[in-house]
């Protein structure tokens, strides 16, 4: 097995022994299995390759530009897409094209854009809407305040279809700050269940602090470094896409 087969192994082994220890909780995302996102940004197509066949089968990427150079390289394997960056209005009708989940939507323009231009012949687009605890308007995510108006919107899109919430904290090495703010994102799901919300995905927590999100009951960690190691040097986002 290769290098990134074993990581996979060990990630995967780590996710289900976290989970197991939190099913006793009654929130109905504990009782959910953890799905790993292989987050492949700045990742060569052979590195996806060799994931893939050592088992995994969802990719996330940030880049439009990127990510479509990949899908094409990569078009014999069976790989279910996921877009996980910030998004430009302009991109949107490429990215409804092409993935089958969408985990960054935050904000209406976007989210109607994405279902306008949902191909008739492919499924429903997967949406989470990506929340912003901190409510500090430098970061990406919706305000908690506009998030039940933004859910409420999204529900009545005949070509999307709203599973959950994604958010991407402030990085921290400590563990229960971890815990605290993965917590938040946690509240705000519940609070839309509450509502009457229908949904199952939390797409919470990366490399460094996943086994804390799945302890606040992450149903989807992006993990990206801890698979694939290190970025490819010398890597760059086309400047475009940085927005």
């Amino acid at each position: 097995m290769t290098t990134i087969g074993n990581r996979l192994q060990d990630i995967l082994a780590i996710i289900h022994s976290t989970r197991s220890s939190s099913q006793s909780r009654s929130t109905s995302l504990y009782n959910q299995p953890v799905q790993l996102l292989a987050v492949s940004k700045a990742q060569t197509s052979q590195a996806i390759r060799e994931a893939y066949m050592a088992g995994q089968t969802m990719f996330g990427e940030n880049y439009l530009q990127e990510a479509l150079d990949k899908q094409t390289q990569l078009n014999d394997l069976a790989i279910e897409w996921h877009f996980i960056g910030p998004i430009q209005s302009n991109k949107t009708q490429p990215i409804a094209q092409n993935f089958a989940w969408v985990h960054s939507v935050d904000r209406l323009k976007i989210a109607q854009r994405l279902n306008d231009a949902r191909p008739a012949n492919l499924s429903p687009l997967q949406v989470c809407i990506q929340v912003n605890t901190s409510n500090e308007a430098s970061k990406s995510g919706v305000v908690q305040a506009e998030l039940m108006a933004l859910a409420t919107a999204i529900v009545q899109m005949p070509r999307l279809k709203l599973r959950g919430l994604m958010s991407i904290p402030e990085p921290s090495k400590d563990y229960n700050k971890q815990r605290s703010q993965f917590k938040q994102v946690r509240e705000c799901y519940d609070a839309l269940l509450a509502q009457g919300f229908a949904l199952d995905t939390l797409s919470i927590g990366m490399s460094d602090d996943y086994q804390a999100a799945i302890e606040e009951g992450s149903t989807i960690v992006r993990i990206g470094s801890a698979l694939f190691g290190a970025r490819v040097a010398g890597h760059k986002a086309l400047a475009s896409e940085l927005t």
